[in-house]
């Protein structure tokens, strides 16, 4: 509604009394209005002093911008409002500056005091902003102060500052090039930034500004390498390709050996001097001296941390990857990159284009590397023309002795397309085929020459052309095809074609001797019909016909001769009198004369046929110059691998002294730590690890990521000390693993689900065993446990009202005195005695279905269903058959006298995306009697309804099922630190906050934590202060998370938060968990 009142409003509809009018749509009035009061509304409501109309008026002018509607006269009352307080306004007047303050640079640079106010505003918004709209002023004289700007900016707390930063260095350096020398000592401030926000805009910075200067880039490669799988998109790209082309500088090819082995091979094949086998033994003696080749950790650092990219989303990420790969890997590995770039086929046409324009190039010098792929590769009807050809290329290359045949049959196929271009390119494709692959040369020539017989043109004329390049090979034992291919020159009438055979005929015209002559008379009634290309080879044949049968042709000759003497065209006419001058002897003819027949009739070499995409690899792959064949403008090109390594301790970044104390007792912590299981004791605790620094779980990850190269240094450092402690740490714990082995397998054996315990999240020793809650209220969390024999709950924990039954593998611990100390007691071991400790790690895991009542809902009424009653819930438990759907249980009840036969779901009808699995048929149902089944819907994260059809053997009922926002998800168990971290990640728009005043029966921890749980299938996560409620679960389609807090606040207040990817079901959420707690 509000789209269509703006609309009306835009196009001169009045506001509403009090209210300014808004601005008119500039094409509304028709090419005789005049606009000299044009946007006097927009320019009134921007002068006013309420906020309020100056947001609604930056609105509309952003959205006319968003259109494609010039706004610019409006820039003097924009420009004005750029000092105004309200932050949402300053903001949308910056995204209007930088539009047009290029364009309006006077009226900009009046206003660059106001710019440079911005850019010590306490918002980093702002102050990016101010800085991106100064670096789009292109005037010489501001240059200092921007270079003031960016240097400041580069030392800005906020990433995205620096970021915004790094992105006005190339716009400065366009600007001035004089400046370069300041703008290098800003890119290596920023290279050595941490963020990786930061890192993919500065390396695009370094590669506009001074991509020569590989030096920078040395201490901060191996920096990106790890950064590199956190980076954004489009950062991702250009790192990629960055640091492609600095591997080819650094680092020894991988497969020089190899290429070595083969040019040696191929010149002792074909060398026959005496001169060329001692260069090939001395060049084989020095292959035996040089040193086997070792990559470089640096190498297969790059190669490791790239890898995982080929799964990106992203079409031009994977690319790039693959580029990498193909450009830096040893051939065993580049095969990785086949199965990515294949699933890019998927993609629309525009990405299929230019993958297949590089699966192409790669086709010719790997082929097995796409083998297994083949019929990705098959063309289907609704392909473009470009894409059918690139495929039939790659199918081309790909094709070989073993698969020939398969490939052929689909080529037959192809040849009855409608699409002339494409069964052009498969005609041409088979002759490359037989060109390849003798054994089915004349395979693919017979059925070339059925194809003369086509009733379409075109064909008729590309499978002349190509047979003729094939008869070139073996022309003595195909002289009936060339006599059936003279005969076609009465009915095919494209240019090339008639060429192509009278070529033929004239090369080969003592294998016809009696139809030359008459093919010669046929085209000489023709000749000032023909088109240029077939006069040249009328002439030909008339030549080479005077040589070898003067008596029959001698006056065809000459009459085709003088025709040609008086042609428009003077390539025609010059040949013509070459030609003559040549064949016919005359008093004034030279010595050439006596040549004539060695020139015409000279043995020619048969033609090869090879891919377009045979010398595209000196090209970079996946960049522009690879995809037009040419160099594009800004293109660098891929430097050769260096003869010798480079020394690589340049890479090699020097620790500070205190940063190595605190690695190292920080390790010594985290080893002295694990008290309690091998599984925290290799991956950490988790239900305390709310105390533990975020830094030393961060180093963790950090020095894991870093790979070989890094702990290999760390450990040289730290010298032999720290080794011997490892050994004897290792050395218990796998006399720990021994002792607990064969309770472990006795355990198993018995068919209980032995599964890690975890500590209560107060701190007190009690051991929680939980399934993600307690039943009985209790607020503990801890690691989930599923036991077939009962219900598992919290042992010892003040909180239980009551102690149900515990599994027979769980003897329960008699009552011991808990001491106030931090320190765990004795009772811990106590409380262990029946337990099996495994190496299971303590990560993220779905739960079993939080407590609370299930709501029933009604499908098909008795009265309805004549006597049939259907019900429905949501279980709550996993459907079997498929995780990304919603187990529905459905009660159906038999009220009628009658049997009722065959119930079923028929036609189901879900929206787009959901997929409905059926519930096995129940053949009969007895009067009176209820049945119970259940059946998975796949909503994909939506409340709409699925509608399906309810059978029996009688009737169809139509029905539908509507599921509430709260039934989409499953409950998730994490801890609070990991909670937190989530929750950062999702703030801005994926946040919804709700103030609301709890009712006093929903004021205690066991009603808010039941209201919650029964309005959303969530898991409770643990939560260190007391008037906090967190709860945390996945959607179940998508697998987005959803986080909810709960804050109590002073008297009944309280603030629900939920942050989740999915607005609309955070949104939807946040109402029904209101309405949950507050009715």
């Amino acid at each position: 509604m509000a789209a269509g009142q703006a609309y009306s409003e835009e196009k001169g509809g009045s506001s509403s009394l009090g209210e300014p009018e808004y601005g008119h749509d500039p094409a509304s009035g028709g090419i005789f209005s005049s606009d000299y009061k044009r946007h006097d509304d927009l320019k009134e409501m921007l002068d006013s002093n309420k906020d309020s109309l100056k947001l609604e008026a930056m609105k509309r002018i952003v959205a006319m911008i968003a259109r494609g509607k010039n706004a610019s006269d409006l820039f003097p009352a924009v420009v004005k409002n750029v000092a105004c307080k309200n932050i949402e306004v300053k903001k949308l007047v910056y995204v209007y500056l930088v539009r047009y303050a290029e364009e309006q640079q006077d009226l900009a640079l009046l206003s660059i005091s106001t710019f440079q106010r911005g850019l010590k505003d306490p918002n980093q918004l702002i102050r990016a902003s101010a800085l991106r709209v100064l670096s789009s002023i292109r005037v010489p004289i501001i240059v200092p102060i921007m270079m003031l700007a960016i240097k400041e900016a580069a030392s800005d707390m906020s990433p995205y500052v620096r970021k915004t930063a790094a992105h006005a260095i190339p716009k400065l350096y366009s600007l001035d090039s004089d400046q370069k020398d300041q703008l290098i000592e800003v890119i290596e401030k920023l290279l050595a930034d941490k963020t990786t926000l930061v890192a993919g805009s500065v390396v695009m910075a370094f590669e506009e500004v001074c991509p020569e200067r590989i030096d920078l880039i040395h201490k901060n490669y191996r920096k990106l390498c790890n950064l590199l799988i956190d980076v954004e998109e489009w950062g991702q790209v250009v790192i990629i390709n960055m640091l492609t082309r600095y591997a080819r500088t650094q680092f020894l090819s991988p497969n020089q050996n190899e290429s070595l082995l083969e040019d040696s091979a191929e010149k002792a094949f074909y060398g026959s001097d005496e001169e060329d086998t001692k260069d090939a033994k001395a060049e084989a003696t020095s292959l035996v001296k040089r040193k086997p080749y070792v990559m470089d950790p640096d190498h297969r650092l790059l190669l490791r941390n790239t890898k995982p990219l080929l799964q990106s989303r992203n079409a031009a990420v994977v690319m790039a990857v693959a580029q990498l790969y193909f450009h830096l890997a040893p051939k065993a590995e580049v095969g990785v990159i086949a199965k990515a770039l294949v699933r890019l086929l998927r993609s629309h046409s525009e990405v299929q284009y230019v993958v297949l324009q590089n699966v192409a190039t790669m086709s010719i010098k790997r082929r097995g590397m796409f083998e297994p792929y083949l019929k990705s590769f098959y063309i289907r009807s609704t392909d473009p023309t470009q894409i059918k050809i690139l495929k039939l290329e790659v199918l081309t290359n790909l094709a070989n002795e073993t698969n020939i045949s398969t490939i052929l049959r689909e080529f037959q196929t192809y040849i009855r397309s409608m699409d002339k271009d494409f069964v052009a390119a498969t005609i041409q494709a088979i002759g490359r085929c037989a060109t390849n692959i003798g054994k089915v040369r004349d395979t693919c020539l017979n059925g070339l020459v059925q194809l003369l017989s086509n009733r379409d043109e075109l064909v008729v004329a590309e499978s002349v052309v190509v047979i003729k390049k094939l008869l070139q090979m073996q022309p003595a034992q195909h002289s009936e095809i060339i006599k059936h291919m003279a005969k076609l020159t009465d009915n095919i009438q494209v240019p090339m074609a008639r060429a192509s055979i009278l070529w033929l005929i004239g090369e080969y015209c003592e294998h016809v001797p009696k139809i030359a002559p008459d093919v010669l008379r046929k085209m000489a009634k023709s000749f000032t019909n023909e088109e240029d290309i077939v006069k040249l080879q009328v002439i030909n044949l008339a030549a080479k016909l005077y040589l070898t049968n003067s008596k029959q042709s001698k006056l065809l000759t000459q009459y085709v001769l003088n025709l040609a003497k008086y042609d428009q065209n003077y390539d025609i006419r010059d040949r013509a009198r070459f030609i003559r001058q040549l064949i016919v002897p005359t008093e004034k003819s030279g010595a050439l004369n006596k040549y004539a027949k060695k020139l015409f009739l000279a043995q020619k070499p048969a033609p090869i046929l090879e891919s377009s995409f045979k010398d595209r690899d000196h090209f970079q792959l996946g960049s522009l110059s690879h995809l037009l064949n040419a160099k594009a403008v800004g293109y660098q090109e891929l430097p050769d691998w260096p003869d010798e390594a480079p020394d690589p301790s340049v890479r090699n970044v020097e620790v500070p002294e205190w940063t190595k104390c605190t690695s190292r007792e920080k390790r010594k912590e985290k080893v002295e730590k694990p008290f309690y299981s091998d599984s925290e004791g290799e991956s950490g605790p988790t239900e305390s690890a709310d105390s533990e620094p975020e830094s030393v779980s961060e180093e963790s990850e950090s020095s894991s990521s870093e790979g070989s190269s890094s702990s290999g240094s760390e450990e040289e450092e730290e010298g032999s000390g720290d080794q011997s402690e490892d050994k004897e740490e290792e050395e218990k714990r796998k006399k720990k693993k021994e002792k607990e082995a064969p309770r472990k397998a006795s355990l198993e054996s018995a068919g209980h689900m032995v599964l890690p315990m975890g500590l209560c999240s107060c701190s007190c020793p009690h051991v929680v065993v939980t399934m993600g809650l307690c039943l009985w209220g209790c607020s503990r969390v801890a690691v989930p446990l599923r036991c077939p024999h009962g219900t598992v709950a919290c042992q010892g924990s003040a909180n239980c009202f009551s102690s149900p039954p515990l599994c027979p593998a769980v003897t329960p611990p008699p009552p011991q005195p808990v001491p106030s100390s931090n320190i765990v007691s004795t009772s811990l071991v106590t409380d262990l005695e029946g337990l099996t400790l495994t190496d299971t790690s303590l990560a993220p895991a779905l739960l079993s279905p939080a407590f609370g009542s299930v709501r029933t809902y009604e499908l098909l009424h008795r009265m309805t269903g004549e006597g049939l009653s259907v019900e429905y819930c949501f279980s709550r438990r996993p459907f079997p058959h498929d995780p990304h759907m919603v187990a529905v249980q459905i009660q159906i009840s038999n009220n009628t006298d009658a049997e009722v036969k065959s119930l079923r779901i028929s036609e189901p009808k879900p929206l787009s995306g959901m997929r409905i699995q059926e519930f096995p048929e129940i053949e009969s149902l007895a009067p009176g009697d209820t049945a119970s089944v259940v059946m998975g819907i796949d909503f994909c994260d939506s409340t709409q309804a699925a509608n399906f059809q309810l059978c029996t053997h009688t009737r169809h009922f139509y029905v539908s099922i509507q599921p509430p926002v709260g039934e989409l998800m499953a409950p998730v168990f994490m801890s609070e630190n990991e909670f937190k971290k989530e929750q950062g990640k999702l703030t801005g728009m994926s946040e919804i906050t709700e103030k609301l005043t709890l009712l006093e029966k929903c004021r205690s921890d066991h009603a808010i934590v039941q209201q919650v749980t029964s309005a959303a299938n969530v898991g409770r996560v643990p939560c260190g202060a007391d008037n906090e409620y967190r709860f945390a679960a996945k959607t179940v389609t998508s697998g987005s998370l959803v986080l909810i807090t709960l804050e109590k606040r002073e008297g009944a207040a309280a603030q629900l938060t939920v942050n989740s990817e999915k607005m609309v079901i955070g949104t939807m959420l946040v109402k029904d968990i209101v309405q949950a707690l507050v009715q």
